[in-house]
Order: C-alpha cells, then sequence, then structure tokens
C-alpha cells in the first residue's frame, strides 16, 4: 500500500528543489526526516512538511506501521511561474520570474 501527499504552488524554483530530492529518495522515512531536518536550505523544510503528511495519511486512512514506511517516490515538477517586472535603468523594465514547485512524495511499506 501506498500513501501520497502533495504541496502544489510552493514558492521555490524546482531546481532548488530536486537536489534536496535527490537526498532522500529511497530512504526509510524517519532516517529521510532526520535528514531534512538538518539541512539548511528552503526547500528541505517544504520537503520535510509533505513527507510528514505523506507518514500521517499512511498512519491514519490506511494504517501502515510508521516504522516500516520508506519513502517510494518523491518529485518537484515545475508549477506556474509569476511574471513580474523590475525598474532597469534609463528606463527600462527588467523581467523577474518567480518560480513555483508542486512537490509530491509517496511512501509505501517495506514487505
Amino acid at each position: 500500500m501506498m500513501a501520497k501527499a502533495v504541496a502544489k504552488y510552493i514558492r521555490i524554483s524546482p531546481r532548488k528543489m530536486k537536489p534536496i530530492c535527490n537526498l532522500v529518495r529511497g530512504k526509510n522515512a524517519k532516517e529521510a526526516m532526520a535528514i531534512l531536518q538538518f539541512v539548511p536550505r528552503k526547500g528541505a523544510r517544504a520537503l520535510n512538511k509533505v513527507l510528514k503528511s505523506a507518514v500521517a495519511n499512511a498512519e491514519n486512512n490506511l494504517e501502515l506501521d510508521v516504522e516500516s514506511l520508506y519513502i517510494a517516490e518523491v518529485y518537484a515538477n515545475q508549477g506556474p511561474t509569476m511574471k513580474r517586472w523590475k525598474a532597469g535603468s534609463m528606463g527600462r523594465a527588467n523581467p523577474r520570474l518567480h518560480r513555483t514547485s508542486h512537490i509530491g512524495v509517496v511512501v509505501a511499506e517495506k514487505e
């Protein structure tokens, strides 16, 4: 059985999220939470929150054992990009792209 949690429209670019996802992919859920707690990145806090939600879904909805959960799948896909303008030199306007991510975690029970 697999439990899933998704956070959408997180204000961090997928390019910055992917290395954090690679840190915990395939690891035990408790071990991954411990790793993310000490990663000094904004994305680590968001991923830890989604991971806790996925573990809670597994425990409450599917009645799985929390100790035997591992991360089966973790991804950070691109969400919509907010386009803004910043004043440039000589009366020009320069574009600013505020990228967003959709973060997903799937946890499963080890057989």
